[in-house]
């Protein structure tokens, strides 16, 4: 629900609104901003919509209608913070369709982790700081169509209205706390993250719910027919659940029909699938009945050494102590991949400590020495 005491946003789908709200975004030393895009409804995702505000004025970009690489000025320029929510999503999202890079953030999904709030997600956090419902029914919508519903609209406002006055809140909180520099190591990380191509990768079938449990022949099949789905989905442009979900790939592996007859009898298939795709759809069956059983394959990482495996637990260990008396998650402090990397390196010395890149400057200034002692640091003398 949209608080009555808030202004109309401002729609911006033109190059002159464009630029007039880009002259307007950089009177203001601090813009919120958010982005929807259509990950449930394609395969190919894209931005669809960005949204900003300032302490005066909320704007929503239709990125469908106009050219927003101009954008990308503002995004890479320290003097204006950008504060976002679940900063991360957002900006692969961004290096991903345009290339913006990313200075001066700050996140306020993030802020709550350090400060060890109860809750992380914007909605809970509006409605308990701002008594503010989010609809939760436009959580799954679908921002490629247009025109977009006005509830949709006024919900996607909301996603950074907010933003300023909680970042308010935030900072308060984190210097009191004497925790706005490990905030701040925190949100420049976010700034740093890539996005990666989307690779298929046929053995990813391993992945399915139940594929272990089939038959060594049936597992040839749905390796066949996972290709295929994903396929069609490129050819469509469609999430590959949506044209045919996992339960489904696994009972045609089961039943593996060899006619249209059969396959009709398939439960979860859609019209599309069983009378436009049905021929190759039998194809692709036929040619895994006839491909030998694939071997599951094995990751030679994961087979860890007994020193190793004992770091890492005890680095577990200290990690987990530590959040718990800060109340705070445990990967606020470090990561499980982080300490994994920290196990398998097993620095023992200051300058190997610094040699191990999971670790930022602050991160190593302050977790540094209790590192180094769980790893069995012994110093030059001995001690």
């Amino acid at each position: 629900m949209r608080p009555p005491e808030i202004a109309p946003y401002i729609w911006v789908d033109t190059v002159t609104s464009l630029a007039e709200m880009l002259a307007r975004l950089r009177t203001s030393p601090v813009v919120a901003v958010d982005t929807e895009s259509d990950s449930l409804y394609v395969y190919f995702e894209k931005v669809c919509l960005l949204q900003f505000s300032t302490a005066d004025a909320d704007y929503l970009v239709d990125p469908l209608a106009v050219d927003v690489t101009p954008l990308g000025d503002l995004f890479a320029d320290e003097r204006y913070e950008k504060v976002f929510h679940a900063a991360e999503y957002d900006i692969l999202c961004l290096k991903r369709d345009y290339g913006f890079t990313f200075t001066n953030l700050f996140d306020t999904m993030v802020a709550a982790r350090v400060l060890g709030w109860g809750q992380y997600g914007l909605g809970p956090i509006l409605e308990s700081r701002f008594e503010v419902q989010l609809n939760k029914q436009m959580q799954r919508y679908n921002w490629g169509i247009r025109p977009l519903q006005a509830e949709a609209l006024d919900y996607a406002r909301l996603d950074t209205h907010f933003l300023l006055p909680l970042r308010s809140l935030q900072l308060k909180e984190l210097q009191a706390k004497k925790r706005l520099d490990e905030a701040h190591q925190a949100f420049q990380r976010q700034t740093l993250v890539e996005p990666t191509p989307k690779v298929f990768d046929p053995e990813d079938f391993w992945r399915i719910r139940g594929t272990r449990d089939l038959l060594p022949a049936e597992q040839a099949v749905l390796r066949e027919l996972y290709i295929f789905r994903d396929r069609c989905a490129r050819e469509l442009n469609r999430p590959a659940f949506k044209v045919i979900n996992d339960a489904a790939l696994i009972r045609l592996a089961q039943v593996h029909p060899t006619d249209r007859r059969s396959l009709g009898q398939v439960k979860g298939l859609s019209y599309l699938m069983r009378h436009h795709e049905g021929t190759k759809l039998l194809e692709a069956i036929a040619k895994g009945l006839e491909a030998p059983p694939p071997c599951y394959p094995r990751n030679r990482h994961n087979h860890l050494n007994d020193e190793t495996v004992t770091l890492y637990e005890e680095l577990r260990a200290w990690r987990n102590n530590l959040a718990k008396a800060r109340n705070v998650e445990p990967d606020v402090i470090l990561s499980n991949n982080t300490l994994m990397a920290l196990a398998r390196k097993a620095p023992r010395t200051p300058h190997a400590l610094a040699e191990v890149e999971v670790l930022d400057d602050w991160q190593r200034k302050t977790y540094g020495d209790d590192l180094l002692r769980v790893l069995g640091y012994r110093s030059s003398d001995g001690q």
